[in-house]
């Protein structure tokens, strides 16, 4: 346990120095339980820490314990695959947070009837005849029930497994689903396959979800990089693209920015926001859609 100390104070260039043989005992003894108490312990105060603030960088928690930042990286690692959090660049946020990645099966009983009036905005900029592409979002749900009920003439691409089964209800809609790797609580596909396929459209009009839109740092944010990742392709090879975010949705953030605002069209939202919000939209010459 002392020697795993010392190595956890070392800096990095200096372990290197350390025969393997012992490096690879240390390692044994750790993963055999004499040192797994300590682990335990500083792990424990780290998601206590986490659920106080929500929030951990990794330089503060290495000065706190007194290990390198490489060891609390470890630390960090093994704590997000228990599910007790979710790392981020230099740190790690509380779980609870990700509003995003809540199951589609609860999300889409949140703030319905903001989403209803974002829906019905949307809707508005769909002319006859376009290709639109629908994302992974509950609010795209609720423009897929509207346009359900449309005798418009339309193309319609979505990745989102219920926009698929809602769509398919009406038959003036020719409808193109962008398969991949499934995220059974996200309702949607994504990965490599996804973004391929994307990559081969040029939809006249996209709506794409988000957990944050941050209008004067000029960013839209999720929590799921495969998710901004689909999102930024969507966005790239759309004519026009607007983002999708309830009123609270400006003043919350994700932890991965998939788009500056200004590659997008615009913002469509359910109600009018403050004065300094309009005003930093109108510098970057971002519409902000309302019902």
């Amino acid at each position: 346990m002392l020697f795993y100390l010392f190595c956890c104070t070392l800096k990095k260039k200096d372990r290197r120095l350390i025969d393997r043989r012992y490096v690879s005992m240390v390692n044994f003894i750790c993963v055999k339980g004499v040192n797994i108490m300590f682990l335990e312990e500083r792990q424990e105060l780290i998601v206590r820490m986490v659920e106080r603030d929500g929030k951990v960088k990794v330089k503060e928690l290495s000065a706190k314990f007194k290990v390198t930042e490489d060891c609390i990286r470890k630390d960090l690692g093994s704590l997000e695959r228990q599910g007790r959090l979710k790392r981020t660049y230099g740190g790690a946020v509380k779980l609870t947070q990700s509003v995003h990645m809540i199951e589609v099966s609860r999300h889409r009983h949140m703030d319905v009837e903001a989403k209803r009036r974002i829906a019905q905005a949307a809707v508005s900029l769909i002319q006859e005849k376009d290709m639109v592409f629908l994302d992974v979002s509950t609010s795209n749900l609720a423009i897929a029930e509207l346009l359900m009920k449309s005798d418009r003439d339309l193309t319609v691409v979505t990745n989102m497994v219920d926009v698929l089964g809602v769509l398919a209800r009406n038959p003036r809609i020719e409808l193109i689903f962008a398969g991949g790797q499934i995220n059974r609580g996200r309702d949607g596909f994504w990965g490599g396959m996804t973004q391929d396929f994307i990559g081969r459209l040029k939809p006249d009009i996209a709506f794409v979800g988000a957990v944050g839109v941050d209008v004067k740092g000029n960013s839209v944010s999720t929590y799921d990089i495969d998710d901004g990742l689909n999102k930024a392709r969507i966005i790239a090879r759309s004519k026009r693209a607007y983002v999708l975010a309830e009123a609270r949705k400006l003043s919350t953030d994700g932890n991965y920015d998939y788009a500056p605002l200004n590659a997008l069209a615009g913002l469509v939202t359910d109600t009018e926001p403050p004065s300094d919000i309009r005003a930093a939209a109108a510098e970057l010459g971002v519409d902000i859609v309302l019902p």
